[in-house]
C-alpha cells in the first residue's frame, strides 16, 4: 500500500481526494493508497518529518496559508528533496506547469480532474514518471507563478539559500543551438518529441503514431542523447520554450490522428 500526503487548505477538498482513493478499482480488491492530510506547509513539513520512513508521494496546492504559488514546492526541494512532490492546483496556466517541472515535480494535476484520471496520474508518478495533463501542454501561455516565489523567496529560508533547481533544468540553449540539434533528429523522432511536449505518455505516443511502445522508449533514448539532455523532462523544457519559436510546419505538432501499423513492419 501506499501513502501519501495532501497538503490542502480546504478539508472538504481534501475528504473529497481521500473518499475518491479509498474507493475500490475493478482491478484492485482493495483501496491501494493510505491518505494523510495537511492544511498548511508547516503541517505538511511536520508530518513528513513524522513519517519520512514510508511516504510515498506529496500532492501540494500552490495556495496555502502560510505559501504562496511555487514557494512551497522550492521549500520543500530544500528540506525534503527526497520525496517526490507532485502540484494538484486551480492553477493551469502552462508556464506554471513549466516551473513546476523545472523546480523538481514529479507532476502538475489541475483539480477539475476527474477520479480516473487521478488514479491513472497517481499510478503513472508512483511507478517513476512525470505526469502532465496534455490539455495543460497544450494551454496557451500565461503569467506564471514563478515571479510570486521570486519576491517572496526570503521567507522560505532566512538562513539557507533555496537549492539551485539546475540538475532538473534543461541547458541553456540559443534558438541556433536548439535547431541545428532538432536537425539531427529524425522525422519520426521529431514526432515523438512534439508529442511528449503536449504531455502524452510513452503508450499514448505509440497508440498515436501506429508503433510499439518498446519503439517510443527508444525514439526517446535518442532523442535525450541528440539534445543533449538527461531526462525526459528537461526534454520536455527545453522544446517547449524554444519550438514555438521555431519557424516552419516541422516545429508545430499535427492534430492528433490514429496511424494504421503495418504488419511486420518496424521503426
Amino acid at each position: 500500500m501506499y501513502r501519501l500526503l495532501i497538503a490542502d487548505d480546504h478539508p472538504l477538498f481534501r475528504d473529497a481526494i481521500s473518499r475518491t482513493l479509498s474507493l475500490s478499482v475493478a482491478d484492485a480488491p482493495a483501496p491501494p493508497y493510505e491518505l494523510l492530510q495537511a492544511a498548511s506547509l508547516a503541517e505538511t513539513l511536520s508530518l513528513i518529518d513524522a513519517h519520512a520512513d514510508s511516504l510515498d508521494l506529496l500532492l501540494l496546492d500552490l495556495d496555502l496559508p502560510d505559501s504562496h504559488g511555487l514557494e512551497g514546492l522550492m521549500r520543500l526541494r530544500q528540506e525534503a528533496d527526497w520525496l517526490p512532490v507532485a502540484i494538484l492546483s486551480a492553477h493551469e496556466a502552462r508556464e506554471t506547469v513549466l516551473e513546476a517541472l523545472a523546480l523538481g515535480a514529479v507532476g502538475y494535476l489541475s483539480k477539475s480532474s476527474s477520479a480516473e484520471v487521478l488514479r491513472e496520474a497517481l499510478a503513472r508518478m508512483l511507478a517513476g514518471e512525470v505526469y502532465v495533463p496534455a490539455r495543460l501542454m497544450r494551454a496557451a501561455p500565461r503569467p506564471a507563478l514563478a515571479s510570486q516565489a521570486a519576491s517572496s523567496s526570503a521567507s522560505v529560508s532566512a538562513s539557507a539559500p533555496v537549492p539551485s533547481p539546475a540538475p532538473q533544468l534543461a541547458p541553456s540553449l540559443s534558438e541556433a543551438e536548439f535547431a541545428q540539434r532538432w536537425q539531427t533528429l529524425t522525422t519520426k523522432q521529431r514526432g515523438v518529441l512534439e508529442r511528449m511536449v503536449l504531455g502524452e505518455s510513452n503508450k499514448m505516443i505509440a497508440w498515436q503514431l501506429g508503433v510499439a511502445e518498446t519503439t517510443v522508449k527508444s525514439h526517446v533514448s535518442a532523442i535525450l542523447h541528440k539534445l543533449g539532455v538527461a531526462s525526459r523532462v528537461q526534454a520536455i523544457l527545453l522544446a517547449s520554450h524554444a519550438l514555438p519559436a521555431m519557424s516552419g510546419a516541422s516545429a508545430r505538432p499535427a492534430a492528433p490522428q490514429r496511424a494504421t501499423p503495418r504488419r511486420g513492419a518496424h521503426e
